[in-house]
């Protein structure tokens, strides 16, 4: 959750905002966050404008968050990108190029 309020927000989001890209319920998230918020690793406020709360990432959810990344991606390495062979990755490589070609004619073909 902390990492997609890094990468979505810059550290701030609408919590309703938070929940639809987790595709969590309303319930779940604020359970979630009422954890974090007792950990210190988020704040939620009200937003002034209009209705809604704002989630904030605390500057120890962005240390916690900083100390993961790096376990994160040697799990990644170690789990599944060392298992990968030669044949694995160009696999991957041709499934990824077609599918950004055929996302790129989408997006220049107008609609019917």
């Amino acid at each position: 959750m902390l990492d997609r309020l890094d990468l979505y927000g810059k550290g701030k989001l609408r919590q309703q905002e938070l929940a639809d890209s987790m595709d969590w319920t309303k319930s779940r998230l604020s359970h979630h966050l009422t954890r974090m918020e007792k950990r210190g690793l988020v704040l939620r406020k009200p937003l002034e404008t209009e209705r809604g709360v704002q989630v904030i990432t605390t500057s120890a959810g962005k240390s916690a968050l900083d100390d993961a990344r790096p376990v994160v991606s040697m799990a990644i390495r170690e789990y599944f990108l060392d298992l990968l062979t030669e044949q694995d990755i160009e696999s991957i490589t041709n499934l990824a190029e077609r599918t950004k070609e055929k996302s790129s004619s989408a997006c220049n073909t107008p609609p019917s």
